[in-house]
């Protein structure tokens, strides 16, 4: 019998998948290929953290169900986070929730706060999850460009136009911006909470990144916009600050009827995390602060070492100022391969794996973009490589 899945075929055709088959196929070959595509942290979660996991884990009082929007503790301890890092109070009990990992909780979110039909606006590109959500929740996208940058976007949202009662329900955001490495001031923040008060817009801002940004660049949470919890939540995940993302473990703050929304959701979708993982995420924040820019040092040298060495081979990319990635147009001479046949042929040729930019959004088309997750000299050898291949 031929079934149909009609949510399923919403869905295009996942681009990463192509390049991970050609990188599985190459390695099945014997070929050694610098994955330098997903953004998969190599780095050790630090110590503190896994010695409590294993404390809490032996404790078998902790292997029962939890409480689906975290332990109360937890919960707490995001509250003091947010007081310690950006001056901005929370309310642990209303207007704070543990997820299991940014990406569950956003897209559980986006879930609870529409119906079939809402328009959601998105950055393009974007990180997939962005748009896919409202996709899988059967939204229409109005997708606004940032290829240039959050000036271009942020010129677009002030002329986007609606009949009153017709207006988008959810604005996404999310800086320091996946893929693109867009970084923003408080002053972008000021705007959109403005706007998105005059419209009726509901904001999710997507913090992953808050701690890797550098040169003096600047991660700014909305919250600390006046009046941003009226409109406004933020995601925040554990495992780029902190190297833990196989925990699978973030959480939610900001306007405490979204965060009842999510709460409500997730109460019939699941137990909450593994309880010593949450307790393990307590130590994080409270006791893990001088990790983090040991952490973001390690990303920031190794995009040194891979801007320069594609300079050198004739690719001039921007240094980016945030993220744990390099968004790179493609060289003029292979412009006319389009994004996932020059991903392709760099693992061919150069041994090499990237995340083609098509994946990310049509205004993706074009570029590459590289994680940086293999050490400094993986990196100077995969340079080698691009360097043999461009230059061939």
């Amino acid at each position: 019998m031929d079934y149909r899945f009609p949510l399923i075929e919403k869905l295009p055709p996942y681009v990463f998948a192509v390049i991970t088959q050609y990188k599985m196929e190459a390695r099945r070959r014997g070929e050694d290929i610098i994955d330098l595509g997903m953004g998969n942290p190599d780095l050790p979660t630090p110590d503190p953290i896994v010695d409590k996991m294993v404390e809490a884990a032996r404790n078998s009082r902790n292997h029962r169900y939890s409480a689906s929007r975290g332990i109360p503790n937890l919960r707490l301890e995001i509250a003091r986070w947010y007081e310690r890092r950006y001056g901005v109070e929370i309310d642990p009990e209303t207007e704070a929730i543990a997820t299991m990992g940014a990406k569950e909780g956003f897209s559980h979110l986006v879930m609870a706060l529409v119906e079939p039909g809402t328009k959601v606006i998105v950055p393009d590109p974007s990180y997939p999850i962005h748009s896919f959500a409202a996709t899988i929740a059967g939204c229409e996208l109005i997708k606004l460009p940032i290829d240039q940058g959050a000036d271009q976007m942020m010129e677009s949202l002030r002329r986007l136009e609606y009949p009153k009662g017709q207006h988008p329900r959810l604005l996404i955001l999310s800086f320091p911006h996946n893929p693109t490495t867009v970084t923003v001031n408080l002053d972008f923040f000021h705007e959109a909470v403005a706007i998105a008060r005059e419209r009726g817009y509901l904001i999710i801002h997507d913090l992953a990144y808050a701690d890797l940004v550098f040169d003096g660049a600047e991660a700014p949470s909305i919250l600390q916009v006046p009046g941003a919890k009226d409109v406004a939540v933020e995601m925040f995940s554990m495992s780029k600050s902190y190297s833990m993302a196989g925990w699978r473990v973030g959480f939610c703050a900001g306007n405490p009827q979204v965060v009842a929304a999510l709460t409500r959701l997730k109460s019939y979708l699941d137990y909450g995390i593994f309880q010593p993982i949450q307790i393990a995420s307590i130590i994080a924040l409270r006791d893990c602060d001088e990790y983090v820019p040991e952490i973001a040092e390690v990303y920031r040298r190794r995009r040194d070492v891979l801007i320069k060495g594609l300079a050198s081979a004739g690719w001039d990319v921007p240094t980016p100022k945030g993220t744990m990635f390099v968004w790179a147009k493609l060289p003029p001479a292979f412009a006319h391969l389009g994004s996932l046949e020059f991903a392709k042929q760099m693992i061919a040729k150069a041994g090499v794996a990237a995340s083609p930019g098509n994946g990310f959004g049509e205004r993706g088309e074009g570029y590459v973009r590289f994680a940086l997750v293999e050490n400094e000299q993986r990196i100077a050898q995969a340079v080698r490589g691009i360097k043999s291949f461009l230059t061939e």
